[in-house]
């Protein structure tokens, strides 16, 4: 074979010319649309005179060269790879042109270009496999580029019409169960905070699957492959081709931006997007929260074309009779039918009543039945009518009840929200429509989040885990349910304004929901005080809930069961909607408690903050049942120890810990490692000392250990029992077993001072590279004097960084504070930790305050 290579560093050099050239031109128009069809007719070109060089003089015959994928439609990205399909008319074609196949993928890197190559026979391109359907799916997308035409004339007008018919279901239904998965992934939502702008609902991957499954449609119907020139496949429809530039914007920003094939739109990129007013028509720079919200319109778009396509796919499996059976059932009163789980409107309606559309989503809301492409398309248009038409007060009230209590309410919300519906019903909703606020916890906008909120609570009627069951219990119990949905559906309207205590906000912009729907007085307060004290619960969380000062000052702003029964479940289904591992079963457990301290109290029983052996010798008879034979010890164990690390440890681990404490005559400090709850733990038990805890947090850090829980305990006799809870990021201690008994002895080593703590993070200092914050977290002092009768209680929320926890308590020991009571919490990048804290055995006065924050606001500086 003779190759003419001597073009290759022309070629490469016109590549990184023009395409620089294009990305100039796109940082000039900010059309991303017409920068990937530059890119790829530049491709086009660049391929085709590689396979000229090298085909020079060799049977090009039966050899076809087929852009497929993205280069296939025309849409190469700016780091996107470049999908090449070599087809050969048979194997022996195959063999005999390897080594050319080979050469003109390695020329195309040499050029610059990222070659994705594959090669198949035209037998091979005739058969669908179920495990690789990616390369079928390619096969929708692709163009002649160079080599024999009339193969590539038989596998286009031939062979894929035949292969798209004989094997439709199979492609349609792998295909459906492909896009359903990747959206199952992503939470089945548009609405997360970092979307992947090509694989997330919404995203760039559901615009191709529904121009797929649109021609697979027509080339059923029509028998023949569509052309693109007259099939609806590739006919313009203003709304999504709107949304499709606006993300191909986006794209090729992130493209350029990163200079590689990443898709995750983060913060910091969503920033300089806005300030670019990428993907708009306006030039010059934008609002973050504005241009999010235009990515949000965009997607949801994209996503409810794709996932109406998708839902008119047809079961995999269906019997020849239900093949011609498609039944109509017409909904009383209304133009609209039902048809396989689809409601339609009948072609002959001509206005839609605005009663018909709120009865309808009542309908949605109890048994989930979704709306036809063609309902959607007439509701929206008849928007200006039924503004006109929605009706109000008790009639209105009836209407919004009835969804609410639907189990599928989150479901009928969503379609109603999308449609702008449920913006004229509740104009006061629309101010979270796509509302993103940053912080460093939240996955999703405030609007899906209070989706969310509602579709967890209704979950509750089917509970699965154990901890479920028991919130489970509360629901029926609660009188009007229908009035702590609308609570639900409200309480977070109020972060539309930004500013000040969202629950206020809430309840204000509530008040005029309330005059509409003309409730009574009793009515009005009962969603009010849901509202105003919806954060409450999570508020105690953070402070030690089995002390007697949290759980009366939790009851006392809810003051009745009902309220609090609410408040319960609100809080439960809030947390879990955060993020989907927010809910760990450990915050379950102790919103259980606190429910549980606080109901006692309202029932007038309250524990005590402190144990005592003589007052409530109960537990001591129930350790005593597993060490029957030292009393006398358990007894001097147990004394003075907090309510909370008996309600909050099993009898077997609190004799775990009295065993460790027998052992300090022989090692004065015990150490015990377990996992829990995929979370290393560490439990000290030795005698208190200046620094103590300081030291223990040092020690964890210079392993690399992320802490994101840890409390600290100590009885009478200055015992002390530390546990803390962390992370292991690198997986030392996973990977390599052997490590933990050096893990350990360096926590010993440590806490018996036989090692340096600062020398140690000072090695691990050097190891570390800090990474840009994605949110800038305001570091915080809040003291509290009255919440506790014996200690003062500072709550610090500050980033969380290594070392954060040691310098904290050094800071402590500075300052002769001592801690009685440590709660470490950590949710993203934020660390909140609670901790109550004596001086000279009383509360710190507020010179002592004022001193102790000028200590930590200098440790603070040192992390910086």
């Amino acid at each position: 074979m003779t190759a003419d290579l001597s073009l290759l560093p022309q070629l490469r050099s016109l590549y990184q010319q023009e395409s620089e050239d294009v990305r100039q031109s796109f940082e000039r128009s900010g059309d991303g649309s017409a920068a990937i069809r530059r890119r790829a007719t530049l491709v086009d070109n660049i391929v085709r005179q590689i396979w000229t060089g090298l085909s020079s003089g060799a049977d090009r015959s039966n050899l076809a060269l087929v852009a497929t994928g993205g280069f296939g439609r025309k849409e190469l990205f700016p780091f996107s790879d470049v999908d090449i399909l070599y087809v050969c008319a048979n194997e022996s074609v195959e063999r005999d042109s390897h080594e050319l196949l080979r050469a003109t993928t390695q020329a195309m890197w040499d050029a610059g270009l990222r070659a994705s190559p594959a090669t198949r026979t035209l037998k091979e391109c005739d058969r669908v496999d179920p495990d690789n359907l990616e390369f079928t799916v390619s096969l929708l997308d692709r163009r002649f580029i160079a080599g024999d035409a009339g193969l590539y004339k038989r596998l286009e007008s031939e062979l894929l019409p035949t292969l798209g018919l004989r094997d439709w279901d199979t492609i349609v239904q792998n295909l459906g169960e492909i896009a359903r998965a990747r959206h199952a992934k992503y939470g089945n939502t548009i609405f997360h905070l970092e979307p992947n702008i090509k694989e997330c609902p919404g995203g760039l991957r559901d615009y191709h699957v529904a121009q797929w499954l649109t021609l697979l449609a027509t080339l059923k119907s029509e028998k023949a492959w569509p052309k693109p020139e007259t099939n609806s496949f590739y006919a313009t429809h203003n709304e999504r081709e709107s949304a499709y530039d606006f993300l191909a914007a986006a794209r090729c920003f992130l493209h350029y931006r990163n200079r590689r094939d990443d898709n995750i739109l983060d913060w910091h990129a969503q920033d300089e997007a806005a300030a670019q007013s990428v993907g708009l028509e306006t030039r010059g720079s934008a609002d973050p929260a504005y241009w999010m919200r235009t990515y949000y319109r965009h997607a949801r778009t994209i996503y409810r074309r794709a996932a109406l396509l998708l839902d008119d796919l047809p079961p995999a499996r269906r019997s020849f009779y239900k093949q011609f059976k498609r039944k109509r059932t017409p909904v009383p009163g209304t133009d609209f039918f039902l048809e396989q789980g689809r409601l339609d409107l009948d072609e002959t309606a001509t206005d839609i009543d605005g009663d018909a559309i709120l009865r309808i989503f009542g309908i949605i809301a109890t048994h989930g039945y979704k709306l036809s492409q063609n309902a959607e398309d007439r509701i929206a248009d008849s928007l200006p009518v039924l503004a006109v038409q929605m009706p109000e007060g008790p009639f209105l009230w009836n209407c919004l009840r009835e969804v609410l209590l639907g189990p599928y309410a989150a479901h009928a919300l969503r379609t109603m929200h999308a449609l702008g519906i449920l913006e004229l019903l509740i104009p006061e909703f629309h101010g979270i429509d796509s509302l993103v606020i940053r912080d460093s916890y939240h996955r999703y906008t405030v609007d899906e989040h209070t989706f969310l909120v509602i579709d967890n609570v209704h979950a509750l009627r089917q509970p699965h885990q154990d901890w479920e069951k028991r919130f489970a219990t509360l629901l029926p119990e609660i009188d009007r349910l229908d009035l702590f949905f609308l609570a639900l559906l409200m309480h977070d309207t109020g972060k539309a304004r930004r500013t000040g205590n969202h629950a206020i906000q809430s309840v204000e912009l509530t008040e005029n929901l309330f005059a509409r729907l003309e409730f009574d007085t009793e009515e009005r307060e009962t969603v009010r005080r849901i509202i105003r004290h919806h954060l409450e619960m999570s508020l105690a969380l953070r402070r030690d809930i089995f002390a007697a000062e949290t759980i009366r000052a939790l009851a006392e702003k809810i003051g009745t069961q009902p309220q609090l029964k609410m408040l319960t479940l609100m809080t439960y289904a809030d947390i879990k909607a955060v993020a989907p591992d927010a809910l760990t079963p450990w915050k379950a457990e102790n919103l259980w408690q606190l429910y549980m301290g606080a109901s006692n109290f309202l029932d007038r029983s309250v524990d005590e903050v402190r144990y005592h052996v003589d007052a409530d010798p109960a537990v001591l008879n129930r350790i005593m049942a597993l060490a029957p034979d030292r009393a006398p010890e358990l007894r001097a164990f147990l004394e003075g120890l907090p309510q909370r690390y008996l309600q909050t440890r099993l009898p077997d681990q609190i004799r775990s810990h009295f065993m460790m404490a027998l052992q300090l005559a022989k090692e004065p400090v015990q150490v015990a490692f377990r996992t829990v709850r995929q979370l290393n733990e560490i439990t000290l038990v030795t005698t208190d000392r200046p620094l103590l805890f300081a030291d223990m947090a040092g020690v964890l850090s210079s392993w690399g250990m992320n802490i994101v829980k840890a409390d600290a305990f100590s009885n009478a006799a200055g015992l002390i029992i530390d546990t803390f809870q962390f992370t292991d990021p690198f997986e030392t201690l996973a990977l390599n077993p052997s490590e933990i008994d050096r893990f350990l002895q360096s926590i010993r080593d440590a806490i018996g001072q036989q090692v340096s703590i600062e020398k140690l993070l000072n090695a691990r200092r050097h190891a570390n590279r800090r990474t840009q914050a994605k949110v800038n977290i305001e570091t915080r002092f809040e003291f509290d004097s009255d919440s506790s009768s014996h200690s003062t209680l500072l709550q610090v929320v500050a980033p969380d960084t290594p070392g954060l926890l040691r310098e904290i308590a050094k800071s402590f020991a500075k300052c002769g504070c001592n801690i009685e009571v440590a709660l470490i919490d950590t949710e993203g990048e934020m660390a909140i930790d609670v901790f109550y804290l004596t001086a000279e055995g009383r509360k710190l006065t507020t010179g002592a305050q004022l001193l102790l924050t000028a200590a930590l606001e200098q440790a603070m500086d040192l992390l910086k």
